[in-house]
């Protein structure tokens, strides 16, 4: 089986019922970040209906985009499951591939699905199989600011693109004006920050920027940051403490990191009758287009950045499971299995929305329900 990419013609597509996805979606970040939110009781009535299996120690890595749900659902299933001791690292996306990729980690979190290069290498530790994309949730990328005396921006895919691209320097500048025609911006200079780390966020900006902006952004969508210029920071709470610090800065992260430090986001002008707000619900309006574009047991997903639908946030991410379809490790294998089914289940989805993300659509999730138990 081979992981086919986007605009590939004669794939299955699967297009996501926007009712399937109406509850809220907020994610936290893809880097080593401690966002942790507290559980209540009806988290922990979830473990009710866990079904063990295997025993031993499970042990994971990835993105921390799903770091708060794995909080959730390593609680649950442990207090179910006492024989299994889960690990999961929040080292980022790409951290993540590589150490599953090195056969160091039973499975791996990441914000984007394996490239094919990526597929090729998992075939070395999948010795029957290779890696596929099992996706768990999804939500909005929010681009933040710090501007004394804006409370309210607006701003496109090109202004953006030339914003982290260097090419605007300054607040005022004529593009910015255009887009905020009642705003009164300063001649501050703008500190554009970006993620240090390698990073499923910064990739899926990306492939926004790429497919919103082709004119204005000419660089692949990679997970290391690609253009010259701009600062760095570590992990999603990295840049977002930069941008809560920093007069004139700018940077993007996972709306509940703009939530937790009372930041500004900007509104997207994508085209559409208004500009569009980053919240949960518009998020979820994007990702309802999602397809799933891979190939038997692969579910990985092709989303719409350039959008224009009325209210649809198009910075968007799904986080993904990645194991092997076959040649998994005997000794991990069922209490992989048994944990995955939980995290993709009635209940393990549900408790996601009582801590601000969003449970995957249903169309999808029984996808995900079905490929779990074959894993070998």
């Amino acid at each position: 089986m081979k992981l086919q990419r986007r605009n590939v013609r004669g794939l299955r597509a699967l297009t996501v019922g926007a009712a399937a996805v109406s509850t809220a979606l907020l994610l936290t970040a893809c880097g080593s970040d401690d966002n942790t939110p507290q559980g209540g009781e009806d988290a922990t009535k979830a473990a009710g209906n866990i079904k063990c299996g295997g025993e031993g120690k499970l042990l994971a890595s990835g993105s921390s985009a799903q770091k708060n749900a794995m909080d959730l659902w390593i609680k649950n299933y442990m207090a179910a499951c006492p024989d299994v001791q889960i690990n999961y690292n929040p080292i980022g996306s790409g951290g993540g591939i590589t150490q599953f990729n090195q056969g160091t980690t039973a499975f791996a979190g990441s914000d984007s699905a394996l490239k094919e290069d990526e597929v090729e290498a998992s075939k070395k530790i999948c010795k029957s199989g290779q890696g596929i994309n099992l996706p768990m949730v999804g939500g909005p990328v929010a681009i933040s600011y710090n501007l004394s005396g804006v409370d309210e921006l607006v701003l496109d895919a090109p202004t953006i693109a030339k914003i982290f691209d260097s090419k605007i320097k300054k607040w005022d500048d004529a593009a910015i004006k255009k887009l905020n025609p009642d705003a009164e911006l300063p001649s501050t200079d703008i500190q554009a920050f970006h993620r240090s780390d390698e990073s499923g966020t910064t990739q899926n900006l990306g492939k926004y920027l790429g497919e919103a902006a082709p004119d204005d952004w000419k660089y692949e969508d990679e997970k290391s940051w690609p253009a010259k210029g701009g600062q760095s920071a570590s992990g999603s709470s990295g840049v977002a403490a930069q941008v809560k610090q920093v007069e004139g800065a700018i940077g993007y992260f996972e709306l509940s990191y703009a939530t937790s430090n009372n930041l500004n986001s900007v509104k997207i002008d994508t085209g559409a009758a208004e500009p569009v707000e980053a919240t949960s619900d518009n998020a979820s309006k994007a990702i309802a287009a999602a397809k799933v574009v891979g190939e038997g047991d692969d579910l990985a997903l092709e989303l719409d950045y350039a959008t224009k639908a009325e209210s649809a946030y198009p910075i968007i991410l799904v986080t993904y499971e990645i194991a092997c379809d076959k040649g998994n490790k005997a000794d991990s294998l069922e209490a992989m299995k048994s944990f995955l089914t939980y995290t993709a289940s009635e209940d393990g989805q549900k408790i996601l929305s009582e801590e601000g993300y969003a449970p995957i659509p249903d169309e999808i999730a029984a996808k995900v329900r079905e490929i779990i138990p074959t894993l070998s």
